[in-house]
């Protein structure tokens, strides 16, 4: 079929239901042309496209058309999308404050509240009224409606732009390792660097929110689950308090950024640096154990999200007890489990074993009770293959100062042990809280870092690829949302299990399940987003040093906990 020389044949789906459309488009043809004729049609603000037919990547609607492809619409509710979400609105958010208050350095810390927390710096904290001045100031943005340009410079040009804006963190790194090209974006006069595309322009930022917030700003945005609203608020105050003691164990190990950790790799010195944070790691779990022996509690009940290492940290827990004189017995709540003929199902006919629903919830507690009061228990086990409780194998009895350490991701979820008085629980969160950063305007999502836990895990203990853990991830991360992250504000502590070097190590682990994933595969995409983060990273080759009882091992293997 012959066509005239400018024309090109694509096809187009605009929502994930949608049929695909066969269209003839002009060469050249931006896919945000696309989005702009056909905006009535589309069920949810779309911020990049897929491309499906050979290679599969993400790539921003500014990209022109120059070959037959098929593009598919990716809106917020996907993690890339909601990734670039974040990079665009940091970006406005830097403007704004540079417009406002004037060359301040501003940093952007971690997630927090449902947002990100930032500090702006100068010689007196932010005010109220400067916090609703740069809200303002980007609402004026979104509504002018400027682009966000990208610039893909030599490494000499890009290194000396970045000295020039005083980026000098951004600059060491890169000229370390040594990229050719460098990408650098602005906004109306206004230039930073960020390692991933932006969305075209600042349009495409409809929803966000400012909140004066202790010594910084949250600078809030829609969940993915619900992309034209902003989440109600709620102040995780032990979750402020956790990423704050990170900080100051960056600050004890003379570590800020990510070219700081690249730094002690090239030089060898991070092997004292893992030592340190095993150390820090041990010193914390002890005074947990101390918190737990001076109070005298009995039921130790331990949540996080996937990948946080619950059950190495479990362990290394009971050993700290016992060095606190006690014995504690180690259950999960799986055994707890209702027969399976109870459980419900999913949308796709698969039995839901994450609500708490699933949790046989007035046993638990019962049993739970008569062990503290030093009766003879029948602890059930469940038998995944029949789909039931198994008694007689477990029968129990421990005495009066014993402590029963529980895991099991409904453990803060005042519902599973509502029967069981109040001053015998202690509620421990656990999550990898990452504090180090790329630099000052690009920080590192403890969701990746879990990701990339769990892709390494997956491949060593349970022979799945990574294309699985990717595939699976979304499901994960909606039932953390509903069953976790809720109640991580029950806790009595929260336990970062995050080691500042480990993203050096999960690099030669994770680097080569990336790679196996296919051009053609849906998870694609993501596995190249994956590796593009970690390219920012040296290797940690050499990772004899751990310790067999570090909680990196429960996912790297060697661990003297996990078989």
């Amino acid at each position: 079929m012959e066509h005239d020389r400018n024309q090109i044949d694509i096809r187009l789906k605009l929502n994930a239901d949608d049929p695909w459309m066969e269209l003839q488009v002009e060469e050249g043809t931006t896919l945000e042309d696309l989005v702009c004729t056909y905006r009535d049609r589309i069920h949810i603000g779309v911020l990049a496209a897929r491309t499906c037919r050979t290679e599969r990547r993400v790539i921003s609607l500014a990209e022109k058309i120059i070959k037959e492809e098929d593009f598919e619409l990716v809106d917020m509710s996907e993690p890339s999308a909601n990734q670039l979400y974040q990079r665009s609105l940091i970006f406005m958010y830097l403007k704004a404050v540079n417009d406002v208050l004037g060359d301040r350095r501003v940093i952007i810390a971690n997630s927090l509240n449902k947002g990100i927390y930032t500090e702006i710096r100068g010689q007196e904290p932010v005010t109220e009224e400067q916090v609703k001045q740069i809200e303002d100031y980007m609402c004026q943005l979104r509504e002018k409606n400027p682009p966000f340009r990208q610039e893909i410079l030599t490494a000499e040009e890009g290194l000396q732009r970045l000295e020039r804006q005083g980026c000098l963190e951004t600059k060491k790194m890169l000229e370390k390792l040594r990229w050719a090209k460098i990408p650098m974006y602005s906004l109306d006069g206004y230039e930073s660097f960020f390692y991933d595309f932006l969305v075209p322009s600042t349009g495409y930022i409809r929803y966000f929110e400012l909140r004066k917030y202790r010594r910084g700003v949250l600078l809030r945005f829609p969940h993915p689950n619900n992309p034209r609203e902003i989440p109600e608020y709620r102040d995780d105050v032990k979750l402020y308090q956790a990423f704050g003691e990170a900080t100051r164990w960056l600050k004890l190990m003379d570590m800020e950024y990510v070219s700081d950790l690249n730094e002690r790799v090239r030089d060898g010195s991070y092997r004292q640096l893992i030592q340190v944070s095993e150390a820090l790691h041990e010193k914390r779990i002890a005074e947990i154990a101390d918190m737990i022996a001076r109070d005298g509690k009995r039921i130790i009940l331990i949540a996080g999200p996937s990948s946080s290492g619950k059950t190495t940290f479990a362990q290394r827990l009971c050993t700290q007890l016992r060095v606190n004189g006690l014995k504690p017995i180690y259950l999960g709540t799986d055994d707890y489990f209702v027969d399976r003929e109870f459980v419900s199902r999913d949308e796709k006919g698969e039995y839901n074993f994450e609500d708490l629903e699933a949790v046989d919830v007035h046993l638990f507690n019962d049993h739970m009770n008569r062990l503290m009061a030093g009766e003879v228990v029948d602890i059930p086990v469940y038998d995944f293959i029949s789909g039931k409780k198994i008694y007689g194998k477990r029968p129990t009895q421990i005495r009066p100062d014993q402590p029963i350490v529980i895991e099991g991701i409904h453990g803060l979820n005042e519902k599973l042990t509502e029967e069981i008085p109040a001053e015998a629980k202690f509620k421990i969160y656990i999550s990898p809280l990452t504090q180090i950063n790329i630099d000052e305007h690009n920080r590192i999502p403890t969701t990746d870092a879990r990701l990339l836990r769990r892709i390494v895990r997956d491949s060593q203990f349970r022979n799945y690829p990574a294309q699985h853990t990717i595939k699976m991830w979304r499901k994960v991360r909606e039932g953390e949302d509903k069953n976790i992250f809720p109640y991580n504000g029950e806790a009595d502590v929260l336990f970062n299990s995050v080691h500042l070097y480990e993203l050096s190590v999960l690099k030669k682990y994770a680097q080569p399940l990336l790679s196996d994933i296919g051009e053609e595969e849906p998870e694609y995409p993501e596995a190249l987003r994956l590796m593009r983060f970690l390219r920012l990273f040296e290797t940690i080759s050499d990772d004899s040093s751990i310790a067999n009882n570090s909680i990196l091992r429960e996912f790297i293997g060697g661990s003297v906990f996990v078989e």
